[in-house]
């Protein structure tokens, strides 16, 4: 595993780099991972915060590999991936693609998309293509990108080392099932996430974390076997083997699988909380 030091410049792949912003954190992990792809230019993907630090850390990167930016993609627009974006352009004149921005006050409300991306369209990265995958689940609007050789850029779909938060309204289990089945036997080689390490054994991830989720879902459907339960009553149960103080945000993830067996006809929400059907 290579060392992740933030604003170094390291190659993941071939026409990949990767430069780790300086954002740590509970939510981030070691930080934000921008990408920087391609042949004869360059494509930088999830251009990270809005932090001059890390602007010039992406602008040193392309200067020592000789290759101007002349595009900005993003996996979605949560507030760790896309604001740097409008720095970036104003310095690189780079055009910006990726998706729409959900309405659920999570977003990054800078980013405008110079052309909107979608299913099986091809992003041509300085003579080197990038299939798009949407990929919703983590958040409505995310996509993932794809090399042809294999390289796939997970942006919050996948993350070395840890699960991902899964936030209704935009937030979608029962999506993010979909997703994550949708990525099986497609020939990734090896994922470059948004946080963390490249992940170098792809279908065993997806069919860990997918393995993890029903366990957990099947957990929290164990715990609705008695009387209603509210989502503070439920998280100890269903998350008895997280630290406490992550409750908060494991309950975001609990009430996304609640909806999720609401809509498989498995539980659903009276006044006195969630229950069995």
């Amino acid at each position: 595993m290579a060392s992740l030091i933030a604003g170094q410049l390291t190659p993941i792949g071939d026409h990949a780099w990767r430069v780790l912003a300086r954002n740590p954190g509970m939510m981030t992990g070691p930080g934000t991972n921008s990408y920087l792809f391609g042949k004869d230019s360059l494509t930088v993907i999830d251009p990270g915060p809005e932090d001059q630090e890390h602007l010039q850390a992406l602008l040193q990167a392309a200067h020592t590999l000789g290759k101007p930016i002349d595009q900005v993609l993003v996996t979605h627009t949560h507030r760790d991936h896309s604001p740097g974006a409008l720095a970036l352009v104003a310095a690189t004149g780079a055009r910006c693609l990726g998706p729409s921005v959900p309405d659920d006050g999570l977003q990054d409300e800078s980013w405008q998309s110079d052309r909107l991306l979608g299913e099986g369209d091809r992003v041509d990265c300085g003579g080197v293509a990038l299939q798009v995958i949407e990929t919703p689940g983590h958040v409505g609007n995310h996509l993932c990108y794809l090399s042809d050789d294999g390289l796939l850029f997970t942006g919050d779909h996948l993350i070395q080392g840890s699960t991902v938060v899964i936030a209704p309204p935009s937030g979608s289990m029962q999506a993010y099932f979909a997703s994550l089945r949708k990525l099986q036997q497609r020939g990734i080689t090896m994922m470059a996430p948004g946080h963390g390490d490249v992940i170098s054994d792809p279908e065993e991830t997806l069919s860990h974390t997918l393995a993890h989720r029903q366990k957990r879902e099947d957990k929290v459907l164990d715990a609705l076997s008695g009387d209603p339960q509210t989502l503070g009553v439920l998280v100890k149960a269903v998350y008895d083997d997280v630290p406490e103080f992550l409750h908060g945000v494991a309950q975001l993830s609990l009430q996304a699988h609640l909806i999720k067996l609401g809509e498989d006809g498995k539980a659903e929400e009276a006044d006195q909380g969630w229950h069995r059907t």
